[in-house]
């Protein structure tokens, strides 16, 4: 469970963009956050792994209260979160298993686990045949896939998609869609950010709408909806 009890946060002591966000979110759900740039979404996300303070409200996650968690807990809470960017933030230099790898190698993992866990993940994701492949060797679908890839690698249980589908064309924004569908159908929690309502309105799902840090709109399943 996850919860955001009367959030604000200012950025320069003067800009608030997030203004009494109060929201619950259940083990397993697939929510979809839109809204215009600068609304506010991927503030909210931030918060989450403890990237950003509010100044003021809390952030409960299995009923502790994140923003008050001492700097050596952080690492262990960002386990439990996997993150996927819209610009991928893959390591241009390393091969689809290296870029994987890596993600277990900065957190002290040992060789022998990583070679064992590393191939399955990217076969769940369909890129199997593309663990020696660097990332300007693949195509932008198969990037995210990998993208996806090390976000899963720690089994979190929470997926944050930060404009995950924003760099791809239609079709292969519904295929990483699909993706996501997949690991939230095997009870990882997910939540994604878009300002895509095309993206949002193919699958029936509960929804968030913001408009300049606030909460206007919370439905549930087979919504339709547009920014």
């Amino acid at each position: 469970m996850i919860e955001f009890r009367d959030i604000y946060t200012i950025y320069d002591n003067e800009l608030q963009v997030l203004s009494g966000i109060n929201l619950e979110i259940k083990d397993g759900e697939f929510v979809s956050i839109v809204g215009s740039s600068g609304a506010g979404k991927s503030t909210l996300l931030r918060l989450m792994t403890r990237e950003i303070l509010p100044y003021k409200g809390e952030v409960i996650l299995d009923g502790v209260n994140i923003v008050n968690l001492p700097s050596k807990a952080i690492p262990l809470l960002r386990r439990k979160i996997g993150t996927i960017y819209q610009d991928f933030k893959l390591l241009s230099n390393k091969t689809a298993f290296e870029n994987v790898a890596f993600a277990m190698e900065v957190c002290g993992i040992d060789e022998k686990e990583i070679n064992n866990d590393v191939p399955k993940i990217l076969g769940i994701v369909g890129l199997t045949e593309k663990l020696t492949s660097f990332p300007h060797q693949i195509t932008g679908r198969e990037r995210q896939r990998l993208a996806i890839a090390r976000a899963l690698i720690h089994r979190p249980r929470i997926i944050l998609a930060d404009e995950p589908t924003g760099n791809l064309d239609m079709l292969n924004g519904h295929d990483v869609l699909k993706l996501l569908m997949k690991i939230n159908e095997l009870g990882t929690t997910v939540i994604l950010a878009t300002h895509n309502d095309k993206i949002v309105n193919s699958i029936s799902r509960r929804v968030i709408t913001m408009e300049k840090g606030k909460i206007v709109r919370d439905q549930a399943e087979n919504g339709k909806y547009a920014l």
